[in-house]
């Protein structure tokens, strides 16, 4: 039974070649948020549909504490 969290999650070889457009640094998914991360950029960038939105402007800054570890 598929969960909103598992549609929601991009294809796995799709987030292998993604990078973030601001560092070109790879991205982490975070399954809990439904994000991709860039730790270099403090970015979250939203999945939408499975669909990862990789606009900075639409990003969320991510907070000190989100960083950490």
């Amino acid at each position: 039974m598929n969960t909103a969290r598992d549609t929601n999650r991009p294809d796995a070889k799709l987030l292998e070649l993604l990078v973030c457009p601001k560092t070109r640094t790879p991205l982490e998914y975070d399954a809990e948020k439904g994000e991709l991360i860039s730790r270099a950029a403090k970015l979250a960038y939203p999945i939408v549909d499975g669909i990862p939105i990789m606009l900075v402007e639409e990003a969320r800054e991510l907070a000190e504490e989100e960083l950490g570890a």
